[in-house]
């Protein structure tokens, strides 16, 4: 059990500012819920207020609390809750986040008698009432989630609260350095860390960790949804074209695509293309980028029961939870992420759908993963988008050369699982620990 965090001048001091800056954070969910109006939901709960009816009397201190900030994350969540609750059939999970995306995509997580909230602000008052309504028997924060009131708030009442698939860039770890008198006691108070990999439990450590364990990556052991696989592979055999598929696009990215895909000329006809965007609310911006282009656009929101027969039309992916059946349409995927500096997306689902990928030069955020696929083959590194497009038109050009990259990673996932049951059986050690 770690000990309680006391109250240094760097938390005072932090919890101040998280105390003054609440009127900016309720002007900021309100703009954002113009566009998103699921930041518009449950606002309350953002300040630690909860509705009794959300606590169930007989829920108390029995909670599995377990906290995804995103969408991302949240997938992760739903492998390891798959193995929690094989190993916990009774099991009650209190599910927390804090982007719209990430509840959204939570919500298909619940059961009956489990409970969905905001994670409240960082705020004293905040982090102590959450705390002390829910009671969890257990947290647990999902990759890289540090908050010093939430953590010292669960220190101080007894509540083991550990980190699960634990990961820290460069980057993040030079930041965490940076306000070492905030982060480290944050780190340190920690019951648990499980960290993905040996360079990951490294930084983890420098920055005042307790590193318990490194289990792996829980996305290794995520299963495609079967029917959507299925789907997949009866759109693929009906189409005349390869698909070619520029996955969880980010902002900025898509202009560098439109500028690559002109300069390829006729060539880019070889291919469909097929984008989808990273974020659901810049659908709308995509469509009006690519037809600004000069192309035209067709939407997954407007198929029917087969994808549309159209040249010379790029399709839209503006579905949510629908990432296998894209990733099963497409013959390799370029990862959105990688192009801008931002760290990459996650390859790993593409990879366990036999979806190659192809990335640009910025994966800090999946650096461990990315380096692998590059070195077994699952993945082709390229300096820029117009590289990526060739990439992937070589690849799906040369049969056995993409059948060489399918089979690499099928081998790559499967030799990367048992992080959830691992995961599952040291947070179930946790939870009975004296």
């Amino acid at each position: 059990m770690a000990k309680p965090a006391p109250m240094g001048f760097a938390r005072a001091l932090f919890s101040a500012l998280a105390w003054a800056v609440q009127p900016l954070l309720r002007r900021k969910l309100r703009r954002r819920a113009l566009a998103e109006p699921g930041y518009g939901v449950a606002v309350p709960e953002r300040f630690g207020h909860y509705q009794p009816a959300d606590l169930g009397r007989d829920g108390r201190g029995r909670w599995v609390w377990i906290h995804s900030v995103s969408l991302g994350e949240t997938r992760a969540a739903a492998i390891l809750i798959k193995a929690l609750r094989e190993r916990m059939p009774a099991m009650r999970l209190l599910l927390t986040h804090s982007t719209a995306t990430g509840r959204e995509e939570g919500a298909k997580l619940l059961q009956p008698g489990d409970v969905q909230v905001w994670l409240p602000w960082d705020s004293l008052g905040a982090t102590r009432r959450f705390v002390a309504q829910f009671q969890p028997a257990v947290g647990v924060l999902m990759e890289t989630e540090i908050w010093p009131n939430l953590i010292a708030a669960c220190a101080n009442t007894g509540i083991p609260l550990a980190l699960a698939n634990a990961r820290l860039n460069e980057k993040s770890e030079a930041g965490a350095l940076r306000v070492r008198p905030l982060s480290r006691p944050a780190y340190g108070a920690l019951a648990a860390v499980w960290a993905q990999t040996e360079a990951d439990a490294k930084r983890l450590r420098n920055v005042g960790a307790h590193v318990d364990a490194v289990l792996g990556n829980l996305k290794f052991d995520v299963q495609p949804d079967a029917a959507q696989i299925a789907r997949a592979v009866q759109w693929r055999a009906s189409l005349a074209r390869p698909v070619l598929l520029f996955a969880s696009s980010r902002e900025g990215e898509e202009a560098m695509f439109i500028d690559a895909l002109k300069t390829l000329g006729d060539a880019a006809a070889a291919v469909q293309w097929l984008v989808v965007p990273r974020h659901p609310q810049r659908f709308d911006e995509v469509e009006k980028l690519l037809g600004k282009a000069g192309f035209a656009v067709s939407r997954r929101s407007q198929w029917e029961q087969m994808p549309p027969v159209q040249s010379g039309a790029i399709w839209l992916g503006d579905s949510l939870g629908e990432m296998p059946l894209y990733y099963g349409l497409a013959a390799a995927a370029l990862m959105g992420g990688s192009f801008a500096p931002l760290g990459g997306q996650n390859l790993i689902e593409a990879l366990a759908c036999d979806c190659p990928v192809i990335l640009g030069p910025h994966t800090f955020n999946f650096s461990q993963a990315s380096e692998q696929a590059l070195q077994v083959g699952a993945a082709l590194g390229v300096q820029d988008m117009g590289a990526g497009l060739c990439q992937a038109l070589d690849l799906v050009a040369k049969p056995d050369r993409l059948q060489a990259a399918v089979q690499s990673c099928r081998q790559m996932v499967q030799g990367n699982r048992g992080a959830a049951a691992a995961t599952a059986e040291a947070i179930q050690a946790l939870m009975n620990a004296p």
